[in-house]
């Protein structure tokens, strides 16, 4: 009776915030290594209706706490639709996590829980945008974690271009693409249809609100410049940690104290450097250990220290290693200080056994970030772009996704 009773007070004490823009919310400090993905493995699921996704996160205060989740669906803009939830929910959410264990042969204890949707509780009805949100046993919300449901009802092809633009020739990157409705009926594309372009899963910087260029029969096509470009960034540095006690080309050393200590050669300023491709994962991290067979129960926790040298190009804006693995968020435990001793910028923070991508940002005074001031910016930086189509027609009261496109700067062409 306790438990339904619960689920019941999570329901009116936690209501949704129409009208607000349902950004992604990051988890406290004793929560950690979340992985939303999809079938494909990608940390940012792009699914048909049917498919299934895969949320896991560790709280490493190990306690076996009790976490609930919650669905929230979303228009174009990642406001709260008009859908009730049984319109868009097929069962009930605000069930509690069920799937949970704790870690074994670890110095860092920690309880690791998993999720899939749909489950023999709640299944999804309608495509479009999608919240999901973890609250915990005092019903307070710890993280919220965006993904994307769609039907495949048109057709979406794209490519990658150099700017035309002379300012920014070696700089950008644009997205060409074009939508193709086949049979599916467009009356007034204009105002029915609207287009997102995300760079790396990364939704800060998404390009929202292009209008078609042109029609050419039942095609709309997207053949801007300046207005579907972005900036193309540089290939992300990485270090792996799946061997707790092996050196690599990045890591210098390792010290065993309360936790494994793995310390990176320190990094250096690439804005000037020639570009120099290498393989990246575009900012993801992906959970793995040799010391075990369960890399999600068996993979240790440890301290990995970054540096890196100073340089008046830093002023006295904030440093921040960046990437995936808290989901891009800027805190005081992935910030640099700087060491008098050695004139370094250095930092260290607690992830997971594993392959990671990283790179470093400034936080200027004005709170803007700089995402390529220290890496530079190469339009032969290999970038994946999805192509969101959505769609509302005269009436409706939420916007659905009709297609899906991707394109890659591998093949950039001219």
């Amino acid at each position: 009776m306790r438990f339904y009773l619960k689920q019941f007070i999570l329901l009116l004490v936690v209501p949704t915030v129409f009208g607000q823009v349902q950004e992604e919310i990051n988890p406290p400090e004793h929560i950690k290594s979340v992985i939303l993905s999809g079938p494909t493995g990608d940390q940012f699921p792009v699914v048909q209706i049917g498919e299934p996704i895969y949320l896991e996160f560790d709280d490493i205060s190990a306690s076996e706490s009790d976490y609930y989740y919650k669905l929230v669906h979303c228009d174009y803009d990642w406001t709260p639709s008009d859908l009730l939830k049984s319109q868009y929910l097929k069962g009930v959410d605000n069930q509690r996590i069920i799937d949970y264990g704790n870690s074994y042969t670890t110095l860092q204890p920690f309880s690791n829980y998993r999720l899939t949707i749909p489950n023999e509780n709640v299944s999804l009805k309608v495509s479009g945008n999608y919240v999901l949100e973890i609250y915990d046993n005092s019903y307070e919300l710890q993280f919220s974690r965006r993904f994307v449901v769609y039907k495949d009802l048109v057709k979406v092809g794209g490519t990658v271009k150099r700017s035309r633009d002379f300012n920014f020739l070696n700089e950008k990157q644009v997205v060409q693409f074009s939508v193709n409705a086949g049979n599916f009926q467009l009356v007034n594309p204009k105002k029915e249809v609207k287009v997102a372009i995300i760079q790396n899963y990364y939704w800060p910087s998404a390009i929202y609100n292009v209008p078609p260029q042109f029609t050419l029969g039942k095609e709309l096509v997207y053949k801007y410049d300046k207005e579907t470009s972005f900036f193309g960034g540089n290939e992300f540095l990485n270090f792996d940690t799946k061997d707790l006690r092996a050196p690599s080309s990045v890591i210098s050393r390792i010290e065993l104290k309360d936790l494994y200590n793995h310390y990176l050669f320190s990094d250096r300023f690439r804005v000037q450097e020639p570009y120099t491709y290498y393989p990246d994962i575009n900012g993801d991290f992906v959970i793995r250990t040799l010391q075990g067979e369960d890399n999600s129960r068996e993979a240790e926790y440890t301290r990995v220290h970054f540096s890196l040298p100073y340089d008046p190009l830093l002023n006295l804006d904030d440093v921040y290693v960046f990437g995936k693995y808290n989901n891009y968020a800027l805190t005081d435990e992935n910030k640099l200080s700087y060491n008098e001793e050695n004139g370094m910028m250095e930092g260290d923070m607690i992830v997971k056994q594993g392959f990671y991508n990283y790179k470093y940002v400034l936080k200027r005074e004005d709170g803007t970030v700089d995402l390529n001031a220290i890496s530079g910016n190469f339009h032969f930086t290999e970038n994946t772009y999805l192509i969101l189509v959505y769609y509302r027609n005269f009436g409706d009261l939420y916007d659905s996704i009709i297609g899906v496109g991707s394109a890659n700067a591998r093949n950039i062409s001219n």
